[in-house]
């Protein structure tokens, strides 16, 4: 049997986790708005429409917050059509995603949601067909106390007290040439700039992200995010990242997604880094990770114009959940750098809660890992000192173990996140805590199925899921641990 040996100190330190790193995204695309969190008329919909049921899972999920309202969306969309009297909003063509959109929900709608489901709102400002003026005139609708033409609009609109949305993204994908209104590095950069002061000159207090690179296959990666905080340096708090990975048929190479994940955020970092350097800036610039997850792209099809039509309603199995688990292990281990990340996204599209409309809804397999780094990777990332086995795949060697490890000193709590990527055999992980003093091992909790590609469906919404492995509790040091193949484990160590 294989073995791997972690050894953690509490002086070797990564950096805090920011609660922002356990965030997620809503957009107006496919069903993840419309009958997706907001079905008026469903058995289990509140007196504003709001799914009950998926409310409450999004609340175990402990999200911080919700970034909205997209995406490409975004690029085409004039946040003034879904304030107001519903029966008075336009409904207009939404290009980004080929969509009839109703504007029956809207920013007031969001805001009311958020704050039943626990979450903060980072919100997003239209950079394709929209103006710096139009940004900054959302910034006072949404954070100016009262008085002037906009917040009292948002008075009026049944909102007295401000929204207070202290977190903006200046755009999407801008560099992308499916985006709406798509600009250069160099226009881009300009127009972020200007947009950047000012929506500051309105609310001096918010922070703001510029975009970044759409992923790392683009051609224009890293220049594009080289030029554009040439650009906004100054301006800006964060600069934006976003990836995706899906299976090509290789499912090793597929398992070692984090390794390429790690190299993008260090490419990113080091050109950052640069441009500090070039302007002499004693600024470090952190990233907002705002998109993540497993995505299949390929499986996209066209559809007629149509209300909220089934898109992107990717069903996600065993191996996609490992393969997510080690994304979110990446998170962790770049918390010195990442201070936001957004998995995209919440509900239908590509998400771990799915529902029918009408009906029921169920937790996919990458719920769990989700909720497992949102409830117990709050703390300090310790930087492990690892051996583990590694093979070969796309991205060359490759751990067979994806770790990582939090510490929680308010709790006196050791979280050790672990993937074993091995498809063929368990491995035994032996952790050593020695400079934590005695410790007591209290939780394994696994997720591992003999059917690496078995999904939760509504028939069978359990075929799964976690459960708890059982664990010697007398004090140690050292603790061997075994990890059962293509399995995601959290185990979990009260220290002294």
């Amino acid at each position: 049997m294989k073995r791997a040996k972690l050894l953690l100190d509490k002086d070797l330190v990564i950096a805090p986790v920011d609660d922002r790193l356990f965030s997620s995204f809503l957009e107006h695309l496919g069903r993840a708005i419309y009958s997706g969190i907001y079905e008026p008329g469903h058995p289990d919909a509140d007196e504003e429409g709001f799914r009950k049921d998926v409310l409450d899972m999004i609340r175990e999920l402990n999200v911080s917050y919700i970034r909205y309202p997209g995406g490409n969306f975004v690029s085409g969309y004039d946040w003034k059509d879904g304030i107001g009297p519903v029966d008075e909003r336009p409904v207009r063509l939404d290009l980004a995603w080929h969509s009839i959109e109703s504007n029956k929900f809207g920013i007031d709608e969001f805001v009311d949601w958020s704050k039943k489901a626990g979450t903060k709102i980072m919100g997003a400002v239209n950079m394709g067909t929209g103006t710096p003026k139009e940004a900054a005139q959302f910034v006072e609708y949404c954070n100016y106390p009262g008085g002037t033409m906009w917040s009292d609009l948002r008075i009026k609109n049944g909102h007295k007290q401000p929204h207070n949305i202290k977190l903006w993204c200046i755009g999407n994908e801008m560099d992308g040439p499916w985006q709406i209104c798509h600009l250069d590095a160099h226009d881009y950069g300009k127009k972020a700039l200007a947009t950047a002061n000012i929506m500051k000159m309105v609310d001096s207090d918010i922070e703001l992200v510029v975009c970044g690179s759409s992923m790392s296959s683009m051609p224009t990666f890293p220049e594009w995010d080289r030029i554009v905080l040439e650009h906004t340096y100054d301006a800006v708090d964060y600069l934006s990242l976003h990836m995706y990975y899906e299976n090509f048929g290789n499912n090793q190479d597929f398992l070692a997604s984090f390794v390429d994940m790690d190299r993008f955020i260090h490419t990113v970092a080091a050109t950052a880094d640069y441009v500090k350097a070039l302007k002499r800036s004693k600024k470090t610039m952190y990233f907002s990770f705002d998109e993540w997850n497993v995505w299949y792209q390929h499986n996209q099809k066209p559809h007629p114009w149509q209300e909220a039509p089934d898109l992107l309603e990717d069903r996600y199995s065993m191996l996609d959940a490992l393969v997510f688990g080690g994304l979110g292990i990446t998170l962790l281990n770049n918390a010195d750098r990442v201070k936001i990340a957004c998995l995209a996204q919440l509900v239908n599209v590509i998400a771990p809660i799915y529902t029918q409309k009408g009906g029921k809804a169920i937790k996919q397999t990458i719920y769990y890992p989700f909720r497992d780094l949102s409830l117990y990777g709050r703390g300090t990332s310790l930087r492990s000192i690892a051996k583990v086995p590694k093979i070969e795949t796309k991205y060359g060697d490759t751990p067979l173990i994806a770790n990582a490890a939090v510490y929680n000193e308010n709790s006196g709590e050791i979280t050790v996140f672990a993937v074993n990527t091995d498809l063929d055999e368990p491995i035994v992980l032996d952790i050593d805590l020695r400079a934590f003093g005695n410790a007591v091992i209290f939780e394994h909790s696994c997720m591992e199925n003999k059917d690496i590609y078995a999904v939760n469906t509504f028939d069978n919404p359990l075929a799964v899921v976690p459960y708890k492995l059982p664990v010697d509790q007398r004090k140690a040091s050292r603790f061997e641990i075994k990890l059962p193949k293509a399995s995601w484990n959290t185990i979990r160590f009260k220290v002294n």
